[in-house]
């Protein structure tokens, strides 16, 4: 095992404003983009990682998902001689991916948000060659475990009885061990490290008893290890306002941060306008939002929806002003990955970050200082007196409301598409100023008030 770092060096909300993470005891904004999910498969890991931190970004998605879609996958478990799975022995090449993925990202001070179940591994095709399938193991028969054969739905229907397992549903203690067994292999690479932040599900629709199990799970490891973590759950219900996201947000004891990656399903204003209702609704014990994933992208399957490469684009930039602590892009098809496009919103978004105060910041919430306003034109964050930062969808002219400010602004336009901040122009305060984007497309304003 490595050496454990000090407390104050692990990922944990910052101290001073715990709606965002710090590292190293240092506040950081968490930015993203990667070619896959399950990334530790990956066969040019190394260069991935770096071509990510060449753009700026620092945050990555990891899923323990062993789906052989690319070619180059491989399942967690060995093969016996007659080509069943024997669960209780590991495939050493599967682990020893994952812990190559663990030491290049601590290399690289990129946080990793690893979930550890996601129900697409477990239905449909991919149960049919799934090591916990009774037919491909030789543990247990179907009828010992409860498992069936196949199960051909949407694993959104919860036919699946391997997310039951757990003491307060449905107590199988046949599959139940092993299950453990896989959670504890993980544990015991991960808790060595001190950049990993912890996600139960993927877009889960499951019972909340599952979750709460898992992660009682992780504290208890972690806790025996001497180690603090961060944990949270990402549910699949679109609409963040529903019951379905309380069992997250109404737990601060059980659950350190939010993951609300299905908001990005939701278009326009409305994707604002639910990100701030999640961020009013915690108040009272606020912690980091992060976006693990943006959806849209041509290829996506509802690009007629407009679930497209100007959505997630939008959206990236929509939870940065709006206060996330994270925001990432997801992977091809379904998002933009770590595309040219995808990385020049990366690098115009650490550009920004690294002169503006987002820890001290606010969003205008209900941009009630943006004047002559557009639904869904711009959005504002703010550090009252200080610093202004407004981002256009689309180009197009707004008001800042100014007055009540006095003072001398530098005022910079960041051309996000080149990555390239604009000449300085002075504006003064106390008064309306008009913020004319030099072109259509994705812009930034950002003022500063001078010294």
């Amino acid at each position: 095992m490595t050496a454990p770092s000090a407390a104050e060096d692990r990922i944990q909300p910052y101290s001073k404003n715990p709606r965002y993470w710090q590292y190293r005891g240092t506040p950081v904004l968490l930015l993203g983009g990667t070619i896959d999910d399950n990334l530790f498969q990956i066969p040019d890991l190394e260069a991935h990682l770096d071509l990510l931190q060449s753009v700026g970004g620092n945050y990555i998605r990891n899923t323990m998902s062993d789906r052989l879609d690319n070619g180059y996958e491989i399942k967690a478990f060995a093969q016996n001689a007659d080509g069943l799975y024997d669960l209780d022995q590991w495939n050493e090449e599967y682990w020893q991916r994952f812990a190559n993925l663990l030491r290049l990202t601590a290399e690289r001070d990129i946080i990793v948000q690893i979930e550890l179940w996601d129900r697409f591994d477990h239905s449909t095709d991919k149960w049919e060659i799934d090591p916990f399938n009774p037919k491909n193991n030789a543990n247990y028969t179907s009828e010992e475990s409860g498992l069936a054969l196949e199960y051909p739905n949407h694993p959104g229907k919860n036919e699946q009885p391997f997310f039951y397992t757990v003491p307060a549903l449905h107590n199988n203690q046949v599959l139940l061990p092993y299950q453990r067994a896989f959670i504890d292999k993980i544990l015991s690479l991960s808790l060595q490290y001190d950049h990993i932040l912890y996600c139960m599900d993927n877009e889960t629709s499951g019972d909340p008893e599952w979750a709460l199990y898992w992660s009682e799970q992780v504290r208890k490891k972690a806790r025996q290890a001497d180690v603090e973590v961060e944990l949270t759950e990402m549910w699949d219900n679109w609409d963040v306002k529903t019951e379905t996201h309380r069992a997250t947000l109404d737990h601060p004891e059980r659950y350190t941060f939010v993951d609300l990656s299905q908001n990005s399903w939701q278009q326009d204003q409305i994707n604002w306008d639910n990100a701030q209702f999640v961020r009013r609704y915690v108040a009272d014990h606020p912690r980091p939002i992060n976006s693990t994933k943006i959806y849209g992208a041509e290829t996506h399957k509802r690009s007629d929806q407009g679930i497209t490469s100007i959505h997630s684009t939008r959206t990236f930039w929509r939870n940065i002003v709006g206060g996330f602590a994270s925001s990432r892009f997801h992977r091809p098809p379904s998002g933009l990955g770590l595309s040219e496009q995808a990385q020049a919103h990366i690098r115009s978004a650490r550009m920004l970050a690294d002169i503006f105060d987002f820890v001290n910041a606010e969003p205008d919430t209900d941009s009630q200082l943006l004047q002559n306003r557009q639904p869904d034109q711009t959005y504002l964050a703010r550090v009252p007196g200080r610093q202004y930062a407004v981002y256009f969808t689309d180009g197009g002219t707004v008001g800042l409301d100014l007055s009540d400010t006095s003072g001398t602004f530098t005022l910079r336009w960041l051309d996000i598409l080149r990555s390239d901040w604009a000449a300085v122009i002075r504006v003064e305060g106390g008064e309306m100023v008009s913020l004319k984007a030099p072109g259509a497309g994705h812009w930034l304003a950002l003022l500063m008030l001078n010294d």
